[in-house]
């Protein structure tokens, strides 16, 4: 106990915060030990003859793919059932959606950078880390991998699906179109400024442990918000996941505030980048070559 003690202090003494308040991350001069990545090129046409560019895109789409097989399953299950207490229960869902996002985000992290939702990569795109042609490729996969999952499952349980919503996000009845737009975006902020924490250049630098567990607070974050969203919108803070199952569906009632679906998670990935970036890491604005 005593060596570890004396670990913790010494490491506390390496990687105090030598920044004074409010000067910038990447200030000239000052000695780091860690640093930022340059930003991404606005456009960057050399990337589009790069295999790992397409490979990306591949793998969101297989991930919103797989994302939404088990979730909206699950949703249709809880929904078709007259007790709650023989499925998975309402509180199922928001484990599904949480869970999924985890083992997903593990596994498609160090080839697309684990966005599998338009939201975190526009969020990203705003810092900086994606060009604005990924960023339009890969909201273009994530929204067909949705679209291509949501009808496989109608596919084969077509009964099941049209009978029970399908899984689209709606305004749940005694709430408003104010209500559902604020909880998407503060459900949207709270994800995407956990997966800008969870990715921080500095964090990685001195804890050793966090780009391993990066993918347990994303997971628990989707899942935390989907305890507080579902009653008032059904959660979607993820545009491609709400449209592929308005799509589907494409009931009237899926359509009519769908747009919630969309300025709600990119004005809460914004706010996010914004704060995360601005307020919390104080990083300057550096134009994109």
């Amino acid at each position: 106990m005593e060596g570890k003690e004396e670990d913790l202090r010494l490491g506390a003494n390496r990687f105090s915060e030598r920044q004074p308040i409010g000067t910038a991350a990447q200030g000239a001069g000052d000695n780091k030990d860690y640093k930022e990545p340059p930003p991404a090129p606005l456009f960057e046409p050399g990337e589009l003859k790069s295999w790992s560019f397409y490979r990306a895109g591949i793998a969101d789409f297989v991930a919103t793919f797989l994302f939404l097989y088990i979730t909206i399953l699950t949703v249709m299950g809880v929904s078709k059932s007259s007790s709650k207490c023989a499925t998975v229960g309402i509180q199922g869902i928001p484990w599904s959606f949480g869970s999924m996002i985890f083992a997903l985000v593990y596994c498609t992290a160090g080839i697309s950078g684990r966005h599998i939702n338009p939201a975190v990569t526009f969020g990203l795109f705003l810092a900086k880390n994606v060009s604005l042609s990924r960023a339009i490729f890969y909201i273009l996969m994530q929204c067909l991998g949705a679209i291509c999952r949501t009808g496989f499952v109608k596919g084969f349980q077509q009964g099941l699906f049209m009978g029970h919503g399908g899984g689209a996000n709606v305004i749940a009845t005694g709430y408003t179109k104010g209500d559902g737009l604020g909880a998407e975006i503060v459900g949207t902020f709270i994800l995407v400024y956990t997966v800008f924490s969870a990715t921080d250049a500095k964090r990685n630098a001195r804890d050793s442990h966090v780009p391993i567990l990066a993918p347990l607070p994303i997971g628990f974050a989707v899942f935390l918000v989907h305890l507080a969203t579902i009653p008032i919108t059904g959660t979607g803070i993820n545009p491609a996941r709400s449209l592929g199952a308005a799509i589907i569906y494409n009931k009237d009632h899926a359509w009519n505030d769908h747009w919630i679906f969309w300025v709600g998670p990119f004005v809460g990935a914004a706010l996010a980048a914004i704060y995360h970036q601005v307020i919390i890491r104080a990083i300057p604005f550096k134009s994109r070559s």
